[in-house]
């Protein structure tokens, strides 16, 4: 007996080292990993935050005068300042609101009805990419300039004039939803491959909802953070968008920016700074928001967790 189990003894230590030494190989490699990914956050912080803090210190620093904050304290007070904030956030409101009214009724009924349309609306949505800013600014150019002479003895003549009110034109709702629309397909469509629509709608409709009813209480909800995604980008566009608006001869945000910096250089680039921590603070606010319904989600789904009743349940 002691024969037999003296070869097996001798093995199980050196099966055991060979394990513990295997298992000891990669901690020695994860400092180099850990290093790495300090080096690259380290040059992605460089390239980022960089030209931000040079634009703050070319801000706050006056020659023969020293530091000062006087660039940041004059903007509310600028003239055109709030009257070019105002128009740019009613736009990215009205942008915001025609781009989901079109594009999430049209997925959800390509998506449900006619699956084989799916290539065309993402064609239709893409063919923005393609076209140039100053492209598209020269064919509403010709296109408001055709108007007034081929229609002056219609009713449509009076449409015309309308959409181009400075005090809210619409003619830039309409470029700026055609500038939108790929960045809002794109993101619109990945949230409902995460779902399975079909599904959803058809479970609602099973406990009574209609079509109608299903869709807006219950993928609705489920898209939350596609359609948070949606707006924000929208958003980001017309907060920046400056040709098409410079062009027809409008005065947003941005336009005002650029005719300011030519006579005050500092407040203009402390309001780019301004309008970029704007950027980013609404970015961190979404990521936020999405990360927190992750959260509630996974603690719902968590076995002997209370069931919380759906919106469908208690309407």
């Amino acid at each position: 007996m002691a024969a037999l189990t003296g070869p097996t003894a001798t093995s199980t230590p050196t099966a055991a080292s060979t394990a513990t030494s295997t298992a000891r190989r990669p901690r020695r490699r994860r400092p180099k990993v850990r290093v790495w990914r300090g080096v690259v956050a380290l040059v992605a912080a460089l390239y980022f935050l960089g030209p931000l803090a040079f634009s703050v210190l070319f801000t706050v620093d006056v020659p023969g005068q020293g530091y000062t904050v006087d660039a940041y304290r004059g903007i509310v007070g600028a003239d055109g300042f709030l009257d070019s904030l105002r128009l740019t956030l009613e736009l990215a409101a009205a942008t915001v609101a025609v781009v989901l009214l079109l594009l999430v009724p049209a997925l959800v009924a390509v998506r449900l009805g006619t699956p084989r349309l799916r290539a065309v609306v993402e064609i239709v949505c893409s063919l923005p990419l393609v076209v140039p800013s100053v492209a598209l600014t020269a064919g509403i150019v010709s296109v408001l300039r055709w108007g007034p002479d081929h229609l002056a003895a219609t009713p449509f003549f009076r449409t015309f004039t309308a959409i181009q009110d400075p005090s809210f034109p619409v003619v830039l709702v309409v470029a700026y939803v055609l500038m939108a629309l790929p960045l809002a397909y794109r993101t619109l469509d990945a949230g409902l491959r995460a779902l399975d629509l079909a599904t959803l709608v058809e479970a609602a409709r099973s406990c009574g909802a209609g079509r109608l009813r299903a869709v807006l209480l219950v993928v609705l909800p489920n898209l939350r953070g596609a359609l948070l995604n949606t707006a924000f980008l929208t958003l980001a566009l017309v907060l920046g968008e400056f040709t098409v608006a410079s062009i027809l001869g409008f005065r947003p945000f941005a336009v005002w920016i650029v005719a300011v910096g030519g006579s005050q250089a500092q407040m203009s680039v402390a309001v780019s700074v301004l309008s970029l921590l704007l950027t980013w603070a609404l970015l961190l606010l979404l990521a936020a928001a999405g990360h927190g319904r992750a959260f509630r989600t996974s603690r719902r789904s968590r076995p002997g967790a209370a069931a919380v009743p759906t919106a469908l349940e208690t309407s």
